[in-house]
């Protein structure tokens, strides 16, 4: 098992406070259950001490010039391509995430975000002249410490979306990374230290967020939280930052609704690339589209179909390239998901894929099924909470205001999908959902757009330039050019 002892403080790898008792996590492989690695946990002193460098920090980090902080940038891009394998493998053994999409997809993800937020800042606007007159000038400036705070299981997308345009700003940072996943965020943090970063600029603690994420989200220092999670540690979260009224920006729940009608060009295509979509990364992405809702014309034929691509899908080990489903995270996780798949059948859904049983041939690890219900009312508990592993809900639905009406009939409001063959009916359920995000006919994502949702799903944006702003302060200085007399 290997040991990793220091936290990244003020530019260095420091030991934790001597002064508290030492703790550590203990990485569990999801798909062994066996333990790999120990990491030193911070306590809040520690925390503190993360905070009050970026705090001595931030008064020069915010006046570097644009082009500094794209050279910093640069170097950080260039630090973490050298470690995108490691990373990805380290992804896998922490998280369970498949070798076949750790490196081509959850690395190179973050890499991605890099280049964006490179591009994003070339040509951005600080400055701008304002008003009818033109005497107004508007500056937007960094908000200052930001603390940040991510999830396990996208691990370098989560991150990197914070710290890419924190520090394009020109803000100063305190990362606390997952507990589940801090073997990644210590990869990131050499790459920072290679890329130069200034001291005090990019620190990291690692440890619990029942403790930790409190502490930053409270700290009288931080003058921003940004909070990936479930929407109980955003609301939690939210709650420590409010007496010191600091600006809070959140990604969390979502259950998004997959909706088909009868008029798509390739029924086939369209129900694997749904049940695909969901049971991705194990089901456990914040935007799966984890309720497919289908016209009546079409219902039977679709269960059928997403029976059988369910069926179709290789759960096993995350280092093998052809595995489709590794584990989920860990022991916690694997016992709700499996609570929800009896509360389901309990509730009166119908099974036709997957179920609670473990997976042939696969009797160590935290292996689920994937599992399709059909039948489900979109009162049932499999429709309305986020169960973050691989269960998808069918539910039928009349004519396209019945489909609009239970798409919006949810706490959350991430993301949606919708397909057709007629495109302004698309276009037009598109309009109508309450989310924050919409895919049209299977469209990709588009890294420069918003990412994020309405209502429990949370209230900031990231990736692109919107990511980039919520960073960003805005002054108005009135009188800042004269106007010319008559």
């Amino acid at each position: 098992m290997t040991e990793h002892a220091k936290l990244y403080i003020d530019g260095a790898w420091v030991e934790p406070d001597p002064e508290e008792p030492r703790r550590w996590i203990t990485v569990v492989n999801p798909a062994t259950e066996e333990g790999v690695a120990q990491v030193a946990a911070g306590s809040e002193a520690d925390l503190d001490a993360a905070v009050q460098a970026a705090h001595r920090a931030f008064p020069t980090f915010s006046q570097v010039t644009r082009e500094e902080r794209l050279s910093l940038l640069e170097g950080l891009l260039a630090a973490y391509r050298r470690r995108l394998p490691e990373i990805a493998a380290a992804m896998t053994t922490e998280v369970g995430i498949p070798r076949s999409f750790s490196e081509p997809v959850q690395a190179n993800i973050g890499e991605r975000h890099l280049e964006t937020a490179i591009e994003v800042l070339k040509g951005y606007p600080f400055e701008e002249d304002w008003g009818h007159a033109g005497t107004t000038r508007l500056v937007r400036e960094p908000v200052g410490v930001c603390g940040l705070i991510s999830p396990w299981n996208w691990p370098m997308n989560q991150v990197i979306v914070k710290v890419a345009p924190a520090l394009a700003v020109g803000c100063t940072m305190v990362l606390k990374p997952s507990q589940y996943s801090p073997l990644s965020a210590l990869l990131l943090a050499e790459a920072v230290e290679e890329a130069g970063v200034p001291a005090g600029v990019f620190n990291m603690v690692n440890g619990p967020g029942s403790t930790l994420g409190a502490a930053l989200a409270g700290h009288p220092l931080v003058d921003m939280v940004s909070i990936t999670g479930s929407t109980e540690v955003g609301a939690s979260v939210a709650r420590a930052a409010a007496a010191s009224i600091k600006r809070v920006s959140q990604e969390l729940g979502g259950k998004s609704a997959y909706i088909i009608f009868d008029d798509v060009v390739d029924l086939g295509k369209v129900v694997k690339g749904g049940v695909r979509g969901c049971m991705r990364n194990s089901g456990q992405s914040c935007n799966a589209p984890t309720r497919m809702l289908v016209v009546q014309a079409v219902y039977d034929q679709v269960v059928e179909l997403a029976a059988q691509v369910a069926d179709d899908l290789k759960v096993g080990d995350p280092q093998d390239h052809d595995t489709f489903l590794g584990p989920v995270a860990g022991k916690k996780q694997y016992e709700a998901v499996l609570e929800y798949i009896r509360s389901g059948v309990a509730e009166g859904a119908r099974l036709v894929a997957g179920g609670p049983e473990r997976p042939a041939g696969l009797e160590r690890g935290y292996y689920v099924k994937p599992t399709v219900f059909a039948d489900v009312k979109n009162t049932m508990r499999i429709a309305r909470e986020e169960i973050f592993g691989p269960v998808l809900s069918i539910i039928p639905f009349e004519d396209e205001a019945e489909a609009v009406a239970l798409a919006n009939d949810s706490p959350y409001g991430l993301s949606g999908y919708v397909s057709s063959g007629d495109p302004e009916r698309a276009r037009r359920v598109a309009r109508a959902l309450r989310t924050g995000m919409v895919h049209l006919n299977g469209a990709t994502t588009d890294l420069t757009a918003p990412f994020g949702g309405y209502k429990q799903s949370g209230n900031g944006r990231e990736w692109g330039q919107f990511g980039l702003e919520d960073f960003l302060e805005v002054k108005a200085i009135m009188g800042y050019r004269r106007k010319e007399k008559a």
